[in-house]
Formats: C-alpha cells, structure tokens, sequence
C-alpha cells in the first residue's frame, strides 16, 4: 500500500514537472463532448424517427358515421371528385363499411389491367350508352343531383381515405358488386368473395388463353 502511494506521488511530480497533465483536462472535456455528441445525434434519431412515424400513422378507421363525421372535410382533384360521386349515387344509403367497399371495388378495378387506370375512367366506362355502362348512373337518362349534402360530405370523406390508402381490404379484390335486389347471370360465374350490407361482392374469374 505504501509502495502504491510512493509510485502515485511520484508520478504526479514527473507530470507536473513535464507538463503531462497539462493535456488531462483537454482530452477529457474531448470525451465528453463525444459523450455529449452521441446524446445529441440519438435525441435527433429519436425524434426523426418520432417524426416520422406521426406523419404515417393516422387513425384507425371506423365503419361508422360518428366516426366518419368526426373526420376533417376532405378536397381533392378529379379522382377524389369522381370516386365521392360514385358512392353518393351507388352506395349513399348503404352502411359505412358497404361504401368503403363499393369504393374499393373502383379502385381494384383502376390496379387492373382489364380496366381504365383512373377512377374517373372506370366509372364512366361506356358512358353515352343507355344502361350500357359500368355504373348505371352515369348513363341511366337522368342528370346527376347531388340534393342530400350530408350524405355526400360523407362519402366524400370515404373517397379520400380510400384514396389515400387508409382503407384495410374487404373484399378480396373484388371487381364486381350487385345489390341483393338482383342477380345478374354474370353471378353464376363469377367468385363470390364478401356480402356487406346490401351488395354483394365478386372477383372476375378471368380466363387467358392458356387455360
């Protein structure tokens, strides 16, 4: 123990003498600057990543009015335009969940190569043809009223959040729907994929020449 103390105290001596400590407090404020340093660019880590992960995750959605009146009035371009028209003439009077799955049924048809590549071309899709086009609306003689904004602010509000991708899948990538009023023979042949509210929903069951 003594022997320790000697080496120590004459340690301290040669340093003082030489200057060695002279460089000590230098290189240990450099540590903790570094200390400091890595605290910095962890807390900027952290609070990008907070960032960005505020800016992706948005609500939950909820197949109801109150939650779909809660939403902020949504805009839009064209798409947004044409895609809230459709539900307000297709699916206003359906439950919350049908319209988000008459929307998704449009947009599954935009992804599909059988299909116009815009929501506005896939429901004016044989427009011009009495009741020979896709969406009976559009063509069925009679000018398109928008007379209950309510229902419209709503399904506004449904079009932009499946436009913006917010919507979970339904219908497993239905491309065809019908009321429960009806049964078209394309019915028959087509796969049966959901039942929601009143319409019914179906994938094509396309056939390529190699089969």
């Amino acid at each position: 123990m003594v022997r320790r103390y000697f080496q120590s105290a004459i340690a301290l001596i040669l340093g003082l003498n030489l200057g060695i400590f002279v460089l000590f407090p230098t290189v240990t404020l450099a540590a903790g600057e570094g200390r400091e340093q890595n605290r910095t660019l962890e807390t900027v880590t952290e609070n990008r990543m907070r960032d960005k992960l505020l800016k992706t995750t948005q609500p939950k959605i909820e197949f109801s009015r109150d939650w779909l009146d809660n939403q902020p009035l949504p805009a839009g371009g064209d798409e947004w335009k044409c895609l809230a028209e459709a539900l307000y003439f297709e699916a206003r009077g359906e439950t919350v969940k049908g319209q988000f799955a008459v929307a998704e049924v449009i947009m599954n048809r935009v992804t599909s190569e059988r299909f116009p590549a815009s929501a506005c071309g896939v429901i004016n899709q044989g427009t011009g043809k009495k009741y020979q086009c896709q969406f009976t609306y559009t063509c069925d003689g009679h000018k398109e009223v928008i007379r209950e904004p309510r229902a419209f602010e709503r399904v506004s509000k449904v079009a932009r959040a499946v436009l913006d991708g917010r919507a979970p899948d339904l219908t497993e990538g239905a491309t065809h729907y019908h009321t429960t009023a009806v049964n078209p023979k394309w019915a028959r042949v087509y796969k049966k994929t959901a039942a929601i509210g009143d319409h019914i929903f179906y994938r094509h069951t396309w056939r390529t020449a190699s089969n």
